[in-house]
Parts: C-alpha cells; structure tokens; sequence
C-alpha cells in the first residue's frame, strides 16, 4: 500500500512539473492586436455610453464582459454568479426654493444646494443673522456676541469660490464648523457665479449614507438673495470685507422661507469575476484586474469612451481569460487558479475593489499576487528616454515582495523584451499612481501587486480617447506580459514572499 501511495504521489509532483516546464507561448500568442481590436471598438463603443458606474452603459458593458467569461467556461466567481454587485446611493432633487418676504428665488439661476450633504426640511425664519466671513481666526471671531442658536446664518466672503470648500471645512473655525459649534440651523452662503448650470436634479453618487452628524443645510446663493435680506447694507459689507477682510455682524428682521426636498436612491453596480480552476494548488490564487467603469456621457451627444482608460485594460482581461483557457483546454492548465476581475466605481474612488477588498470572494491569504492593468494602448508624449513604442510603466514591484521584479525581469527578458520603465516606483511621485487603481485595494490588505500603466496623454479624461488612437501592437506585448508573468506566479511551487512592510507617505 505504501509503494502505491509513493508512485501516485510521484506521479502528481511530475505532473506539477510537467505543468510548470510547459510552453506558455502558444496561448501567449492567441492575444493579438485584432482580437483586442474587435473588442475595444464594443466596449469603448457608442452603445457603451460611456460606461458610468450604476448607469445603463455600465450594466451593458457588464454583460458583455459576462457573456466573455461564459463563452469561455470560466466559473462564476461570486457563488454562482459572474456578478459581484454593490450598493450606490444617489440623491435627486424633487423640489427646492428660497423665498425672501414674499418674494421666490429659482434654483440654480439664483442659488444652489449641495444633495448629498444635506436633507430634507422647510424652514419659516423670522430672523437672518449676518455675520460677516462666518470664519475664526487669531484676528477675529465672526460670532463674538452673536446669539445664532437656531437661527439662519448668512456669510460673505467675496474671495469665492477660490480655497472656498477649505474655509468651509477646514477645522478649528471654517464655516460649517463655526455654525455648528453656535447651533445655527441653516446656512446661506453668498457666492458668485450665478445663474449655475443645472445638474438635471440628481447629485454627485456616493457608498454610504449615514452620517455621524448632520450639518446645517447650506445653500450657496447669489447676491440678488443677498440683497433682498441686507438691502443696502450688502455693498457696505463687501466693501468692510474687502478692506478689512471682516464685517460687522447683524441681526436682519426678515421673513425667509427655505425649502428642500429630496429622495436618496439606492442604485447599484457590479464587479465582474470569472475564474478559472487550478491544479494541485487551485487553493490559491492570481488575480488579474482591470476597472471597466468611465466618466459616461453629457447630454446625448458627449460621449467619454475611455478606450485607453479603461478599455484597454479590460479588453486585455478578457484576451488573458481567453489564453489561459485556451491553455487549460490543452491540458496545459494552471497550478493556481487565476481570477479575472473587472471592477467599476474605480472613477468614483477605487470603488469596486474597495468594496471586493472588504468582501473577498477568495481568501486573500492565499492570493499570491494581484496584476492590475489600468490604461496599455497609448503612448505617454511626456516620456522622453528610450523607445516610446515599446516599453511600459511598471508600478509596485519594489514593494510588498521582493519576488516581484525579478518574475517580472525574467519573464520580460525571456518573451516580450519591453523597456521596463520604474518612474512611477520614485516614492516622491507628485502624481502617486501607485495609490490611484484598483491594486491599491489589493496591496492594503498586505497581497503584492504589479500595475501596468502606459502614462496620461492629451485625450486623458476627455471624450477624445477613443479607440482609433490605440496602438494595437504595442498594446498586444504588453498584454502579453502580463500573460508571462502570470503563468510563472500560477504555476511556480511557493506563493510570492510577503516580506516589505507597506509604507504610504503622507500627502
């Protein structure tokens, strides 16, 4: 019996061997400059809308991408399901004005009210109490001998809107805070810039919609508003204020009615995860990520594609899906198993990964490694050493593992013989991209990442990046690498070393 159990287990080990000896370069070719074309044109395509987060575009191109990882027979990564939803909140405006003794003010033409931070009340004052910038200072205390408790506050500072939201916020005696600290009950907030652009009544998307306190309500409004509660003491204000950088506080006997009224929508989006099973180690895993999620559209005629950022990535995960397939039907599958994410809400603030990092679908102990690829299609025209045509910004491998680089050195060497560019690694990069994609969401929870990045160019962010631009080539070698060094991470004996601490510098 225990001849038998040897010979198996010797057969199992020659069997990992053989898997691990085996030639990665036929599937590393099935990646091609066509096959990442024909997708790029879908998926940074008009029907695509621009593929905002919980918006139709989105969940279209979420579809497209599942159908992807169906076609190929990749398991669902989320207990049956291709789709890792999450929770987005989004405020709509129903009604809002501002009525000064009789007298009604339009939204947008004559003031402006922020949906997210505030809520929901009519107000019926008697009393405005103007009290200059309505900041402190080691000068001045704008409420020095001002009982403001339950009233409405007005402040003026005729610096806006420039460092306007830091006086606002800032701690110790910004605004809010001041008007909090002496029980105001709203705030009207003079700023120029009126008549405003209409947001169409919905607010800025947002995570979570409890708040540890609420805030005043704080409507910006125009001096027209201003007006009609000061009367002629407003040009003898700002004249005080710009001389003296204060006014004189003062209790205005005013009828003033304001009125907001909202609905806070629970929307959603979605993670899209297929994986595909190992061998002897399918306990353990590479993850391969790319965010699909774009600015999305204004009006219906302004489309961002963001067929660099992040088409390119995504259309990449999905060439890499179809390789280690391709490998897997060969018999030439994985030791690992390889995950194959593409998150969105990585334009609203690293969104899907931060909701994945907090829910892991997979134990991340035994992810050895994420691969993140936001943005290979394009040339960086800031970058002035070397072969700009062939090369790529790889970002992190200095950090978290010391087997990073030299699996990312060696695989390169080996297949794709790109210029590996460490500028982004500089720990005093202004930009701190290492801290900007969905691996960052990864490497906090302690997982080493590599992040594939070509650099920003002029169509960054603008609805110009579309996928005419692509350099196709370029962008098949880089994918290819990533293919590389997957295939070693997957099929090599030991997961990555976890053996430098994660260190984020202070901004």
């Amino acid at each position: 019996m225990r001849k038998i159990c040897l010979l198996l287990a010797l057969g199992f080990s020659l069997a990992a061997t053989a898997q691990k000896a085996a030639n990665p370069q036929p599937f590393a070719s099935t990646i091609t400059p066509e096959d990442l074309q024909k997708h790029l044109y879908i998926v940074a395509g008009k029907e695509m809308e621009g593929r905002e987060t919980a918006t139709e575009g989105q969940r279209k191109a979420a579809r497209y991408i599942e159908d992807h990882f169906k076609s190929l027979g990749l398991i669902p990564g989320n207990n049956g399901s291709y789709q890792m939803p999450f929770p987005v909140y989004q405020d709509e405006q129903l009604k809002a004005y501002v009525e000064v003794n009789g007298k009604t003010f339009e939204p947008y033409k004559d003031f402006f009210i922020n949906l997210a931070s505030s809520y929901s009340a009519t107000m019926m004052g008697s009393e405005v109490v103007f009290v200059g910038d309505g900041t402190t200072d080691s000068t001045h205390d704008s409420y020095k001998g001002i009982d403001a408790k339950g009233k409405i506050v007005l402040v003026m500072n005729p610096k806006m809107p420039s460092g306007g939201r830091a006086r606002v916020l800032s701690p110790g005696g910004g605004v809010l805070e001041n008007a909090q600290k002496n029980g105001a009950a709203a705030i009207l907030w003079v700023q120029p810039g009126f008549p405003r652009r209409s947001s169409g009544g919905r607010g800025f998307q947002y995570l979570n919609p409890f708040r540890k306190s609420i805030s005043p309500n704080i409507f910006a409004i125009s001096e027209d508003i201003a007006q009609a509660i000061m009367g002629n003491d407003l040009a003898a204000a700002k004249e005080s204020m710009n001389s003296k950088g204060w006014a004189d506080a003062k209790t205005y006997q005013t009828n003033v009615v304001l009125s907001f009224n909202k609905a806070i929508e629970k929307i959603e989006s979605s993670n899209v995860i297929g994986y595909l099973e190992g061998t002897d180690k399918k306990d353990e895993y590479v993850f391969l990520t790319a965010h699909y999620d774009h600015l999305g559209k204004v009006g219906d005629s302004v489309i961002y594609y963001g067929a660099d950022d992040d088409g390119s990535g995504t259309v990449s995960i999905l060439e890499l899906a179809e390789a280690f397939a391709k490998a897997k039907a060969a018999g030439k599958g994985p030791r690992r198993s390889i995950v194959f994410m593409t998150v969105s809400g990585e334009e609203k603030g690293l969104w899907g990964s931060a909701y994945y990092g907090d829910h892991p679908l997979f134990p991340l102990e035994k992810t050895t490694v994420d691969l993140n690829i936001d943005m290979i299609g394009r040339m960086d025209p800031k970058r002035t050493k070397g072969d700009s045509t062939n090369y790529v910004y790889v970002v992190g491998d200095d950090k978290l593992s010391s087997d990073l680089r030299p699996i990312s050195e060696a695989m390169n060497k080996k297949y794709t013989k790109l210029e590996l560019d460490y500028k982004y690694n500089d720990p005093n990069d202004k930009e701190r991209i290492y801290y900007r994609s969905d691996h960052f969401n990864f490497a906090r929870k302690g997982v080493p990442i590599i992040f594939y990045f070509n650099g920003t160019h002029n169509d960054y962010h603008r609805p110009t990046d579309t996928p005419d631009k692509i350099n196709y080539q370029l962008m098949a070698k880089r994918a290819q690498l990533v293919f590389y060094t997957a295939w070693d991470m997957a099929n090599r004996n030991e997961m990555l070393k976890r053996d430098i601490p994660l260190e984020i510098p202070g901004r």
